[in-house]
């Protein structure tokens, strides 16, 4: 389907079901105060009344079960959202078990990110929006409360709609207190000030719909068969982040240059970079002149991929959508408008 004939999805009203899904890793099986105390801030912050399935507590949940969790809470007429509670690593393996013809012919936001790039490409290959970004198990239920800039966007995708400038919230964390720690339910992991976004490509306003996500996945994807056409890519937005585990700047210039050699990058009208976590949860913190150097790699290898199949493209690096807290949940399959004279990100929650 073409990415300008995209399926409308309805918002959810306070009071409303939403399924709150493990498909690719249980994580609420590991920390269950985590994950209870997500549950209630949602409910105490949107006024949706969240509902789990069989396997969103449950550790080694096979593909397919995790899959019938998937079709079931979009047959459902009572259920209005389908949020994930975390990534995890095989999701690619759920998806070929998702009745696609159910899923169609009931569309409802989903949320999600990181491994659940695979349910996001799933979807638009059926024309229907969702929205990047959104872990309850890491951005509701951990630390003192939900940040603002997450639960501007949270409400902005289930309930209100609209169109939001994005802004840098000012500091970022890569990861937060271990689950096992009893402070990880009332204290933020170690963060640090951001930098600037990194805006490279002419100074003109490009305006699309969005598709992408965390690149490791997408390479999957790709290995798998299951990218979108490549034409039906033209005029989009590209979504690009990486995850924990830390990719070197030559290993995400491969995968750059490979969405170049497919075709996709000459298509694009813009790109947007998230700011790339640097930092492991259990080895030696880098210090911050090595933080910003690994930064500044990735940022490098990409930008000069995308100028090499497509100077044309307005590109900006460093919005906080993916492995990073705060972090903005953003559309994909909805539109994202790139301004690269007066550096502004507008995303369109409709």
């Amino acid at each position: 389907m073409s990415p300008r004939a995209r399926t409308a999805v309805p918002k959810a009203e306070p009071g409303d079901c939403v399924a709150v899904l493990s498909p690719a890793f249980a994580a609420p099986a590991v920390s269950p105060a985590v994950h209870e105390q997500a549950m209630h801030r949602l409910t105490e912050a949107t006024g949706l009344i969240p509902v789990e399935y069989p396997t969103t507590r449950q550790l080694g949940a096979s593909a397919e079960d995790r899959a019938a969790d998937v079709t079931a809470a979009f047959a459902d007429p009572r259920i209005r959202a389908v949020l994930a509670t975390i990534g995890g690593d095989d999701q690619i393996t759920v998806i070929p078990h998702i009745d696609a013809d159910v899923v169609a012919r009931n569309p409802k936001p989903f949320l999600g990110y990181s491994d659940n790039t695979n349910l996001h490409n799933f979807l638009w290959n059926l024309g229907m929006p969702s929205f990047y970004g959104g872990s309850t198990q890491v951005h509701l239920g951990p630390g003192p409360r939900i940040d603002d800039v997450h639960l501007r966007s949270l409400r902005a995708a289930l309930l209100d709609g609209g169109r939001i400038d994005l802004t840098d919230p000012g500091e970022s964390e890569d990861f937060g207190r271990p689950w096992t720690d009893p402070r990880a339910l009332s204290e933020f992991g170690d963060r640090e000030p951001t930098e600037p976004w990194w805006w490279a490509g002419p100074s003109a306003t490009v305006e699309g719909p969005t598709w992408g996500g965390c690149i490791e996945v997408i390479d999957q994807i790709a290995l798998a068969g299951q990218l979108p056409r490549v034409a039906g890519l033209a005029g989009t937005i590209l979504l690009l982040e990486t995850s924990e585990e830390l990719p070197s700047a030559d290993t995400v210039k491969r995968w750059v240059r490979g969405l170049g050699e497919r075709g996709i990058l000459d298509l694009v009208a813009g790109v947007l970079v998230a700011r790339p976590p640097v930092s492991e949860l259990d080895s030696p913190m880098p210090s911050a002149a090595e933080r910003s150097q690994l930064r500044d790699a990735q940022r490098d290898a990409v930008v000069e991929q995308i100028n090499r199949y497509n100077p044309h493209a307005v590109v900006c690096v460093g919005v906080p959508f993916g492995h990073t807290r705060p972090q903005w949940i953003v559309p994909h399959g909805g539109t994202i408008r790139l301004d690269g004279a007066t550096h502004t990100v507008t995303a369109d929650y409709a």
